[in-house]
Protein backbone atom coordinates (compact mmCIF):
# COMPACT_ATOMS: atom_id res chain seq x y z
CA UNK A 1 0.00 0.00 0.00
CA UNK A 2 1.15 3.53 -0.75
CA UNK A 3 0.85 4.96 2.74
CA UNK A 4 1.21 8.55 1.54
CA UNK A 5 -2.10 8.30 -0.32
CA UNK A 6 -4.21 6.98 2.59
CA UNK A 7 -7.36 9.02 3.06
CA UNK A 8 -8.47 10.20 6.50
CA UNK A 9 -12.12 10.59 7.48
CA UNK A 10 -14.03 11.70 10.58
CA UNK A 11 -16.24 9.10 12.24
CA UNK A 12 -17.08 10.60 15.63
CA UNK A 13 -17.53 14.03 17.22
CA UNK A 14 -17.77 15.45 20.74
CA UNK A 15 -18.09 18.96 22.17
CA UNK A 16 -18.20 20.88 25.45
CA UNK A 17 -18.76 24.57 24.69
CA UNK A 18 -20.21 27.82 26.03
CA UNK A 19 -23.24 27.25 23.78
CA UNK A 20 -23.87 23.56 24.48
CA UNK A 21 -22.33 20.43 25.96
CA UNK A 22 -22.83 18.18 22.93
CA UNK A 23 -22.28 18.55 19.22
CA UNK A 24 -26.03 18.73 18.62
CA UNK A 25 -26.48 21.52 21.18
CA UNK A 26 -23.43 23.47 20.03
CA UNK A 27 -24.40 23.23 16.36
CA UNK A 28 -27.98 24.29 17.07
CA UNK A 29 -26.54 27.23 18.99
CA UNK A 30 -24.30 28.21 16.09
CA UNK A 31 -26.95 28.14 13.39
CA UNK A 32 -29.49 29.92 15.59
CA UNK A 33 -26.97 32.64 16.49
CA UNK A 34 -26.92 31.97 20.24
CA UNK A 35 -24.45 34.07 22.21
CA UNK A 36 -22.55 32.17 24.91
CA UNK A 37 -20.99 35.28 26.44
CA UNK A 38 -21.88 36.63 29.87
CA UNK A 39 -20.48 37.96 33.13
CA UNK A 40 -17.49 36.13 34.60
CA UNK A 41 -18.75 33.96 37.47
CA UNK A 42 -15.43 32.31 38.37
CA UNK A 43 -13.86 35.12 40.37
CA UNK A 44 -14.42 38.71 41.52
CA UNK A 45 -13.72 41.00 38.54
CA UNK A 46 -14.03 44.28 40.46
CA UNK A 47 -10.43 45.20 39.71
CA UNK A 48 -10.42 43.73 36.19
CA UNK A 49 -11.12 45.83 33.10
CA UNK A 50 -12.68 42.82 31.31
CA UNK A 51 -15.85 41.57 33.01
CA UNK A 52 -17.16 39.19 30.36
CA UNK A 53 -16.20 35.68 29.30
CA UNK A 54 -17.74 32.67 27.59
CA UNK A 55 -18.11 29.92 30.18
CA UNK A 56 -19.17 26.31 29.85
CA UNK A 57 -22.43 25.91 31.77
CA UNK A 58 -23.96 22.96 33.62
CA UNK A 59 -20.85 20.82 33.33
CA UNK A 60 -20.37 18.02 35.85
CA UNK A 61 -17.10 16.13 35.29
CA UNK A 62 -18.51 13.21 37.28
CA UNK A 63 -20.79 12.53 34.29
CA UNK A 64 -17.73 11.66 32.24
CA UNK A 65 -15.08 10.25 34.59
CA UNK A 66 -14.51 8.45 37.86
CA UNK A 67 -14.36 10.58 40.99
CA UNK A 68 -10.70 9.68 41.59
CA UNK A 69 -9.75 10.92 38.11
CA UNK A 70 -11.87 14.02 38.53
CA UNK A 71 -10.08 14.99 41.76
CA UNK A 72 -6.63 14.76 40.18
CA UNK A 73 -7.29 16.51 36.88
CA UNK A 74 -7.52 20.15 35.84
CA UNK A 75 -10.73 21.47 34.32
CA UNK A 76 -9.14 21.59 30.85
CA UNK A 77 -8.46 17.83 31.03
CA UNK A 78 -12.01 17.21 32.28
CA UNK A 79 -13.42 19.08 29.29
CA UNK A 80 -11.10 17.09 27.01
CA UNK A 81 -12.20 13.78 28.49
CA UNK A 82 -15.89 14.62 28.20
CA UNK A 83 -15.59 15.54 24.52
CA UNK A 84 -13.45 12.47 23.82
CA UNK A 85 -15.94 10.13 25.49
CA UNK A 86 -18.74 11.56 23.34
CA UNK A 87 -16.71 11.14 20.14
CA UNK A 88 -15.49 7.62 20.96
CA UNK A 89 -18.96 6.40 21.88
CA UNK A 90 -20.46 7.80 18.70
CA UNK A 91 -17.73 6.37 16.48
CA UNK A 92 -17.73 2.78 17.71
CA UNK A 93 -14.00 2.68 16.94
CA UNK A 94 -12.89 0.82 20.04
CA UNK A 95 -12.36 -2.89 19.55
CA UNK A 96 -12.02 -2.57 15.77
CA UNK A 97 -8.25 -1.99 15.84
CA UNK A 98 -5.33 -3.16 17.98
CA UNK A 99 -4.53 -0.65 20.78
CA UNK A 100 -1.15 0.16 19.24
CA UNK A 101 -2.84 1.41 16.05
CA UNK A 102 -4.93 4.12 17.75
CA UNK A 103 -3.23 7.42 18.57
CA UNK A 104 -4.21 10.43 20.65
CA UNK A 105 -3.31 13.94 19.49
CA UNK A 106 -4.96 16.46 21.79
CA UNK A 107 -4.02 20.13 21.97
CA UNK A 108 -4.19 22.86 24.57
CA UNK A 109 -2.82 26.37 24.51
CA UNK A 110 -2.15 26.84 28.21
CA UNK A 111 -2.97 23.63 30.08
CA UNK A 112 -3.73 23.63 33.80
CA UNK A 113 -3.53 27.32 34.61
CA UNK A 114 -6.48 27.08 37.00
CA UNK A 115 -4.61 24.42 38.97
CA UNK A 116 -1.49 26.61 38.92
CA UNK A 117 -3.48 29.51 40.40
CA UNK A 118 -4.94 27.38 43.21
CA UNK A 119 -1.66 25.70 44.15
CA UNK A 120 0.40 28.90 43.94
CA UNK A 121 -2.02 30.52 46.39
CA UNK A 122 -1.62 27.52 48.74
CA UNK A 123 2.15 27.84 48.54
CA UNK A 124 2.13 31.54 49.37
CA UNK A 125 -0.54 31.38 52.06
CA UNK A 126 0.09 28.00 53.74
CA UNK A 127 3.57 26.85 52.75
CA UNK A 128 5.06 24.19 50.47
CA UNK A 129 3.70 21.27 52.50
CA UNK A 130 0.15 22.11 51.41
CA UNK A 131 0.78 21.99 47.64
CA UNK A 132 -1.06 19.06 46.06
CA UNK A 133 1.01 15.99 45.10
CA UNK A 134 -1.04 16.06 41.90
CA UNK A 135 -0.03 19.65 41.11
CA UNK A 136 2.41 18.80 38.31
CA UNK A 137 0.32 16.16 36.51
CA UNK A 138 -2.73 18.43 36.75
CA UNK A 139 -0.76 21.38 35.37
CA UNK A 140 1.12 19.96 32.41
CA UNK A 141 -0.21 20.38 28.88
CA UNK A 142 0.21 16.75 27.79
CA UNK A 143 -2.07 15.31 30.47
CA UNK A 144 -5.33 15.52 28.54
CA UNK A 145 -3.77 13.38 25.80
CA UNK A 146 -2.31 11.03 28.39
CA UNK A 147 -5.56 10.59 30.32
CA UNK A 148 -7.55 9.97 27.14
CA UNK A 149 -5.01 7.36 26.04
CA UNK A 150 -5.21 5.64 29.44
CA UNK A 151 -9.02 5.69 29.45
CA UNK A 152 -9.28 4.04 26.02
CA UNK A 153 -6.06 1.99 26.04
CA UNK A 154 -4.61 3.84 23.03
CA UNK A 155 -1.02 2.61 22.80
CA UNK A 156 0.14 4.49 19.69
CA UNK A 157 1.52 8.03 20.05
CA UNK A 158 -0.20 10.22 22.64
CA UNK A 159 0.88 13.80 22.02
CA UNK A 160 -0.33 17.34 22.65
CA UNK A 161 -0.07 20.20 20.19
CA UNK A 162 0.78 23.37 22.11
CA UNK A 163 0.63 26.19 19.58
CA UNK A 164 -1.51 28.72 21.44
CA UNK A 165 -4.76 29.37 19.60
CA UNK A 166 -3.77 27.01 16.77
CA UNK A 167 -3.36 24.03 19.13
CA UNK A 168 -6.61 22.24 18.32
CA UNK A 169 -6.13 22.60 14.57
CA UNK A 170 -2.48 21.53 14.70
CA UNK A 171 -3.41 18.47 16.78
CA UNK A 172 -5.95 17.43 14.15
CA UNK A 173 -3.54 18.10 11.29
CA UNK A 174 -0.69 16.14 12.83
CA UNK A 175 -3.05 13.24 13.55
CA UNK A 176 -4.10 13.30 9.91
CA UNK A 177 -0.47 13.03 8.83
CA UNK A 178 0.16 10.13 11.21
CA UNK A 179 -2.74 8.18 9.71
CA UNK A 180 -2.04 9.24 6.13
CA UNK A 181 1.54 8.02 6.33
CA UNK A 182 0.71 4.76 8.07
CA UNK A 183 1.95 5.41 11.60
CA UNK A 184 -1.57 4.92 12.98
CA UNK A 185 -4.93 3.78 11.65
CA UNK A 186 -7.14 5.98 13.84
CA UNK A 187 -6.80 8.84 16.32
CA UNK A 188 -8.71 10.65 19.02
CA UNK A 189 -7.88 14.28 18.39
CA UNK A 190 -8.99 17.80 19.21
CA UNK A 191 -8.31 20.52 21.75
CA UNK A 192 -9.28 21.73 25.21
CA UNK A 193 -8.90 24.85 27.31
CA UNK A 194 -9.99 26.14 30.71
CA UNK A 195 -7.96 29.31 31.14
CA UNK A 196 -10.50 31.64 32.75
CA UNK A 197 -8.30 32.16 35.80
CA UNK A 198 -7.22 35.31 37.60
CA UNK A 199 -3.64 35.48 36.35
CA UNK A 200 -4.46 34.44 32.80
CA UNK A 201 -7.25 36.97 32.42
CA UNK A 202 -5.12 39.72 33.95
CA UNK A 203 -2.31 38.91 31.53
CA UNK A 204 -4.58 39.04 28.50
CA UNK A 205 -6.09 42.32 29.72
CA UNK A 206 -2.71 43.96 30.26
CA UNK A 207 -1.55 43.03 26.77
CA UNK A 208 -4.75 44.70 25.51
CA UNK A 209 -6.03 41.50 23.92
CA UNK A 210 -9.44 41.28 25.63
CA UNK A 211 -12.61 43.20 24.94
CA UNK A 212 -13.59 45.45 27.84
CA UNK A 213 -17.19 45.79 26.66
CA UNK A 214 -19.93 45.20 29.22
CA UNK A 215 -22.67 44.22 26.75
CA UNK A 216 -22.39 40.53 25.75
CA UNK A 217 -23.72 41.43 22.30
CA UNK A 218 -21.10 44.12 21.77
CA UNK A 219 -18.00 42.26 22.95
CA UNK A 220 -16.93 39.53 20.50
CA UNK A 221 -17.19 41.41 17.21
CA UNK A 222 -15.21 39.72 14.42
CA UNK A 223 -14.79 41.86 11.28
CA UNK A 224 -16.83 44.71 12.77
CA UNK A 225 -15.26 48.17 12.90
CA UNK A 226 -16.13 48.34 16.62
CA UNK A 227 -14.00 45.29 17.49
CA UNK A 228 -11.53 45.88 20.28
CA UNK A 229 -10.38 42.48 21.53
CA UNK A 230 -11.52 38.91 21.99
CA UNK A 231 -13.69 37.40 24.71
CA UNK A 232 -11.98 34.53 26.51
CA UNK A 233 -13.87 31.26 26.28
CA UNK A 234 -13.33 27.66 27.32
CA UNK A 235 -14.32 24.11 26.47
CA UNK A 236 -13.20 21.20 24.33
CA UNK A 237 -13.96 19.41 21.10
CA UNK A 238 -12.92 15.97 19.90
CA UNK A 239 -12.89 14.19 16.55
CA UNK A 240 -12.29 10.55 15.74
CA UNK A 241 -10.08 10.28 12.66
CA UNK A 242 -9.86 7.01 10.82
CA UNK A 243 -8.29 5.58 7.70
CA UNK A 244 -11.00 5.66 5.03
CA UNK A 245 -10.97 2.00 3.95
CA UNK A 246 -11.16 0.82 7.57
CA UNK A 247 -14.11 3.13 8.25
CA UNK A 248 -15.97 1.90 5.16
CA UNK A 249 -15.29 -1.76 5.94
CA UNK A 250 -16.80 -1.52 9.41
CA UNK A 251 -19.78 0.53 8.23
CA UNK A 252 -18.96 3.64 10.25
CA UNK A 253 -20.85 6.89 9.84
CA UNK A 254 -18.52 9.27 8.00
CA UNK A 255 -18.94 13.00 8.60
CA UNK A 256 -16.43 13.97 5.95
CA UNK A 257 -12.82 13.80 4.91
CA UNK A 258 -9.91 15.83 6.25
CA UNK A 259 -8.61 16.42 2.76
CA UNK A 260 -5.87 18.96 3.44
CA UNK A 261 -3.71 20.51 6.14
CA UNK A 262 -1.33 23.44 6.07
CA UNK A 263 0.99 24.48 8.90
CA UNK A 264 3.31 27.49 8.75
CA UNK A 265 4.97 30.09 10.97
CA UNK A 266 5.10 33.84 10.45
CA UNK A 267 8.57 33.99 12.04
CA UNK A 268 7.75 37.64 12.69
CA UNK A 269 6.44 38.54 16.19
CA UNK A 270 5.36 36.75 19.37
CA UNK A 271 1.81 38.11 19.30
CA UNK A 272 1.17 40.22 16.18
CA UNK A 273 0.49 38.68 12.76
CA UNK A 274 2.68 39.54 9.78
CA UNK A 275 1.24 42.72 8.22
CA UNK A 276 1.25 41.05 4.79
CA UNK A 277 -0.45 37.92 6.23
CA UNK A 278 1.85 35.69 4.19
CA UNK A 279 2.06 32.94 6.84
CA UNK A 280 -1.71 32.55 7.01
CA UNK A 281 -1.93 32.68 3.23
CA UNK A 282 0.64 29.89 2.82
CA UNK A 283 -1.14 27.66 5.34
CA UNK A 284 -4.37 28.05 3.37
CA UNK A 285 -2.62 27.41 0.06
CA UNK A 286 -1.03 24.22 1.41
CA UNK A 287 -4.35 22.89 2.73
CA UNK A 288 -6.21 23.79 -0.46
CA UNK A 289 -3.55 22.17 -2.66
CA UNK A 290 -3.70 18.91 -0.68
CA UNK A 291 -7.49 18.97 -0.93
CA UNK A 292 -7.39 19.45 -4.69
CA UNK A 293 -9.14 22.83 -4.65
CA UNK A 294 -10.03 24.26 -8.05
CA UNK A 295 -11.18 27.85 -8.72
CA UNK A 296 -14.92 28.00 -9.10
CA UNK A 297 -15.66 25.59 -6.26
CA UNK A 298 -18.01 26.84 -3.55
CA UNK A 299 -15.90 27.62 -0.49
CA UNK A 300 -16.89 28.02 3.15
CA UNK A 301 -14.24 29.38 5.51
CA UNK A 302 -14.60 29.21 9.26
CA UNK A 303 -12.33 32.14 10.03
CA UNK A 304 -10.04 32.47 13.02
CA UNK A 305 -11.95 35.74 13.39
CA UNK A 306 -11.03 36.74 16.93
CA UNK A 307 -12.41 40.26 16.90
CA UNK A 308 -9.01 41.87 17.48
CA UNK A 309 -8.09 44.79 15.22
CA UNK A 310 -4.93 43.19 13.80
CA UNK A 311 -6.14 39.60 13.37
CA UNK A 312 -9.28 40.26 11.35
CA UNK A 313 -7.57 42.64 8.95
CA UNK A 314 -4.64 40.25 8.43
CA UNK A 315 -6.89 37.23 7.99
CA UNK A 316 -8.89 39.05 5.33
CA UNK A 317 -5.62 39.69 3.47
CA UNK A 318 -4.62 36.02 3.85
CA UNK A 319 -7.93 34.84 2.36
CA UNK A 320 -7.56 37.19 -0.60
CA UNK A 321 -3.97 36.08 -1.09
CA UNK A 322 -4.83 32.39 -0.96
CA UNK A 323 -7.93 32.41 -3.16
CA UNK A 324 -7.26 35.45 -5.31
CA UNK A 325 -9.40 38.56 -5.10
CA UNK A 326 -12.20 37.30 -7.36
CA UNK A 327 -12.66 33.91 -5.67
CA UNK A 328 -12.25 35.44 -2.20
CA UNK A 329 -15.26 37.65 -2.86
CA UNK A 330 -17.32 34.56 -3.75
CA UNK A 331 -16.26 32.68 -0.61
CA UNK A 332 -18.67 32.46 2.31
CA UNK A 333 -16.89 33.19 5.61
CA UNK A 334 -17.97 33.29 9.24
CA UNK A 335 -16.50 33.48 12.71
CA UNK A 336 -18.26 31.29 15.25
CA UNK A 337 -16.17 32.99 17.94
CA UNK A 338 -18.85 35.68 17.81
CA UNK A 339 -20.95 33.11 19.70
CA UNK A 340 -18.49 30.86 21.58
CA UNK A 341 -15.91 33.48 22.45
CA UNK A 342 -12.31 32.46 21.87
CA UNK A 343 -11.85 28.92 23.19
CA UNK A 344 -8.06 29.27 22.70
CA UNK A 345 -6.54 25.79 22.33
CA UNK A 346 -10.00 24.28 21.76
CA UNK A 347 -10.99 26.79 19.07
CA UNK A 348 -9.51 24.95 16.09
CA UNK A 349 -11.27 21.74 17.11
CA UNK A 350 -14.77 23.15 17.61
CA UNK A 351 -14.39 25.15 14.40
CA UNK A 352 -13.37 21.99 12.54
CA UNK A 353 -16.65 20.48 13.74
CA UNK A 354 -18.49 23.59 12.50
CA UNK A 355 -16.97 23.01 9.04
CA UNK A 356 -18.02 19.36 8.99
CA UNK A 357 -21.56 20.19 10.08
CA UNK A 358 -21.80 22.98 7.50
CA UNK A 359 -20.82 20.50 4.77
CA UNK A 360 -23.23 17.89 6.13
CA UNK A 361 -26.26 20.16 6.52
CA UNK A 362 -25.75 22.82 3.86
CA UNK A 363 -26.17 25.52 6.53
CA UNK A 364 -23.50 28.14 7.15
CA UNK A 365 -23.38 29.52 10.72
CA UNK A 366 -23.37 33.32 10.97
CA UNK A 367 -21.07 35.93 12.42
CA UNK A 368 -23.47 37.43 14.95
CA UNK A 369 -23.52 41.08 16.02
CA UNK A 370 -21.76 42.17 12.81
CA UNK A 371 -23.55 45.50 12.50
CA UNK A 372 -20.83 47.92 11.34
CA UNK A 373 -18.64 46.24 8.70
CA UNK A 374 -15.01 47.36 8.65
CA UNK A 375 -14.04 48.67 5.19
CA UNK A 376 -10.71 46.82 5.56
CA UNK A 377 -12.63 43.57 6.17
CA UNK A 378 -14.68 43.63 2.99
CA UNK A 379 -15.56 39.99 2.28
CA UNK A 380 -18.78 38.03 2.89
CA UNK A 381 -18.81 37.17 6.59
CA UNK A 382 -22.44 35.93 6.77
CA UNK A 383 -23.62 38.68 9.10
CA UNK A 384 -26.09 37.87 11.86
CA UNK A 385 -28.19 35.10 10.24
CA UNK A 386 -27.31 31.57 9.11
CA UNK A 387 -27.41 30.92 5.39
CA UNK A 388 -28.12 27.93 3.20
CA UNK A 389 -25.17 27.04 0.98
CA UNK A 390 -23.90 23.66 -0.13
CA UNK A 391 -20.15 24.17 -0.10
CA UNK A 392 -17.77 21.97 -2.06
CA UNK A 393 -14.93 22.52 0.39
CA UNK A 394 -14.70 23.96 3.91
CA UNK A 395 -11.58 25.54 5.37
CA UNK A 396 -10.88 26.20 9.04
CA UNK A 397 -8.24 28.81 9.87
CA UNK A 398 -6.42 28.94 13.21
CA UNK A 399 -3.71 31.47 14.07
CA UNK A 400 -1.75 31.50 17.32
CA UNK A 401 0.67 33.60 19.36
CA UNK A 402 4.18 32.71 18.28
CA UNK A 403 3.20 33.13 14.64
CA UNK A 404 1.60 29.69 14.28
CA UNK A 405 -0.80 29.29 11.36
CA UNK A 406 -2.88 26.18 10.66
CA UNK A 407 -5.53 25.50 8.05
CA UNK A 408 -7.65 22.37 7.74
CA UNK A 409 -9.58 21.54 4.57
CA UNK A 410 -12.67 19.31 4.66
CA UNK A 411 -14.75 17.66 1.97
CA UNK A 412 -17.87 15.51 1.94
CA UNK A 413 -17.44 11.82 1.10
Amino acid sequence: MDNVSRRVVVTGLGAITPIGNSVAEAWEGMISGRCGIGLNTYFDTTDYKAKLDAEVKNFNPRDWMEKSDMLRSDRYAQFAMASAVQAVEESGIMGTLPPDRIAVYFGTGIGGIRTFTVEQNKLLERGPGRVSPYFVPMLIANMAAGMIAIRFNCQNAALPAVTACASGANAIGEAVRAIRHGYADAAITGGAEAAIAEAGVAGFINMQALSTATDPNAASLPFDRRRAGFVIGEGAAALILEEYEHAVKRGAKIYGEVAGYGSTCDAYHITAPRPDADGGRRAMVEAMAEAGYKPGEKVYINAHGTGTPLNDKAETLAIKGALGEEEARKAVISSTKSMTGHMLGAAGAIEAIACLKALETGIIPPTINLLEPDPECDLDYVPNTAREMHADIALSNSLGFGGHNACLAFRRI
